[in-house]
C-alpha cells in the first residue's frame, strides 16, 4: 500500500488508540508483522504541547519508519500549526482526526462531531495538506460513516478529502452514535472505496485472519486497521498478514513466546514512562495478555497492588512460568489450575 511517498511493507495496520498506541505498543506491534501504526492523538491547541501527556506522544524515538501522528482540534489554522509543529519533530505522515466518538473530544467539535459540519471538514483538510505539502509530508484521514444512522455522510466526507489531496482515508464502519456497539458497516466501506481513487483502509471489527480477508474481499478496500483486537495481542498482525499472504494460519504463540514479548514489552514501557506512571499504565496492557488464560482473575488482582516496576515485572514472569513453555492457550493438557502469581 502507497501513503505518499511511503510504500508499507504489508497492509495490516495498527489503529491509533488514546492510552494505548504509544511509542512502546507501536514499536511491538511493526515488529511483530504490522505495516504501519499511527499515534495517539495529540492535540492541535499550543498551550498543551508542553505537558507531559502531548511530550510523550510526540515522542519517536528510534521508532520504525514512517512515523505518523494523529492530530487532533477544530480551528483549521491550529491544525496546520499542529501539522508542521509535528512534522518538525519526526512526523513522516501526519493523520487527521475526525472519528474519535467519546464525549470530551466531541463536546468541543473535535474528532466526528466534525462530521455535522461538511464546510468546516472542507476548510480543516485544505489548512492541513496545504501546511504540509511544502514539506512533502502526506496527509490521512481517519473518519466514520456520519454522526448517526440518520446523518451518514461517509461518501460526501470521501469525495471532499479525495478533492482536497488527502493521501488515503481510513473509514470506522460506524456512526459517532454507535461508539463501538453493533456491527461494523462493511457496505459502507465498500461503497466509498467504488467512489473514490485515493487508498481506502477499512476499520472496525476485524479481530482474526479470516476476518481480515472477508473484510478486504467484501469491501475492495487497500488495507485493513486493527484496534481494540491488538490489545494484548500484538502478533495478530503478524498471524494476519502470513494468512493474506498464504492462506496459512499461523500458530498461536507459546506460553514461553508471549512471557518473553510481554516482559519486553514492560521493559520499554517502563522506560518510556518512567516508574510512577510506568507500573500504573502497564497494568491493562497486562491484564488484556492474561485475559482468558487459566488462573488470570487471581493473577490480576494481585498483581494490581503491586505498586513498583520491578516487583510487577516479576510477578509477570513467575506467574508465566507455571505454564509449559512450549504449551498454547486452549492446548490439550496444559494447565487448568488457578494460579497466583
Amino acid at each position: 500500500m502507497q501513503i505518499g511517498s511511503w510504500t508499507l511493507p504489508n497492509n495490516v495496520l495498527v489503529a491509533p488508540m488514546a492510552g494505548v498506541t504509544d511509542r512502546p505498543f507501536r514499536q511491538l506491534c511493526k515488529r511483530l508483522g504490522a505495516g504501519y501504526a499511527v499515534s495517539e492523538m495529540a492535540a492541535s491547541n499550543p498551550r498543551l504541547w508542553d505537558s507531559v501527556k502531548t511530550s510523550r506522544r510526540l515522542n519517536h524515538d528510534g521508532e520504525i519508519a514512517p512515523v505518523s501522528v494523529q492530530i487532533a482540534g477544530a480551528d483549521p489554522a491550529m491544525m496546520a500549526e499542529a501539522a508542521v509543529f509535528n512534522a518538525q519533530r519526526g512526523a513522516r505522515i501526519i493523520d487527521i482526526n475526525m472519528g474519535c466518538p467519546v464525549k470530551k473530544v466531541c463536546n468541543v467539535a473535535s474528532g466526528s462531531a466534525l462530521l455535522r459540519h461538511e464546510d468546516l471538514v472542507a476548510r480543516i483538510l485544505d489548512a492541513v495538506v496545504r501546511a504540509c505539502q511544502p514539506l512533502g509530508v502526506p496527509v490521512t484521514l481517519k473518519t466514520r460513516t456520519g454522526w448517526d444512522r440518520e446523518n451518514r455522510n461517509a461518501l460526501r466526507i470521501a469525495r471532499l478529502a479525495e478533492d482536497t489531496g488527502i493521501a488515503a482515508l481510513t473509514l470506522h464502519g460506524r456512526t459517532r452514535a454507535d461508539l463501538y456497539t453493533g456491527h461494523a458497516e462493511y457496505d459502507t466501506i465498500r461503497a466509498v472505496k467504488a467512489a473514490i481513487r485515493i487508498p481506502v483502509v477499512a476499520n472496525g471489527d476485524i479481530d482474526s485472519p479470516e476476518k481480515a480477508r472477508h473484510v478486504l474481499d467484501y469491501t475492495g478496500a487497500d488495507a485493513v486497521m486493527i484496534g481494540r483486537a491488538a490489545q494484548g495481542r500484538p502478533w495478530i498482525f503478524r498471524e494476519i498478514d502470513h494468512y493474506l499472504r498464504t492462506g496459512a494460519r499461523l500458530a498461536p504463540p507459546t506460553y514461553g513466546e508471549m512471557r518473553d514479548l510481554l516482559l519486553e514489552h514492560l521493559d520499554d514501557h517502563y522506560r518510556f514512562y518512567g516508574e510512577h506512571t510506568g507500573v500504573r499504565t502497564a497494568r491493562k496492557h497486562i491484564g488484556w495478555y492474561v485475559e482468558g488464560l487459566p488462573g488470570a482473575e487471581d493473577f490480576r488482582a494481585a498483581m494490581n497492588r503491586l505498586d513498583d516496576t520491578a516487583a510487577q515485572a516479576r510477578a509477570v514472569g513467575a506467574w508465566f512460568d507455571h505454564f509449559p513453555r512450549d504449551g498454547r492457550p486452549g492446548q490439550a493438557g496444559h494447565a487448568q489450575t488457578l494460579l497466583a502469581a
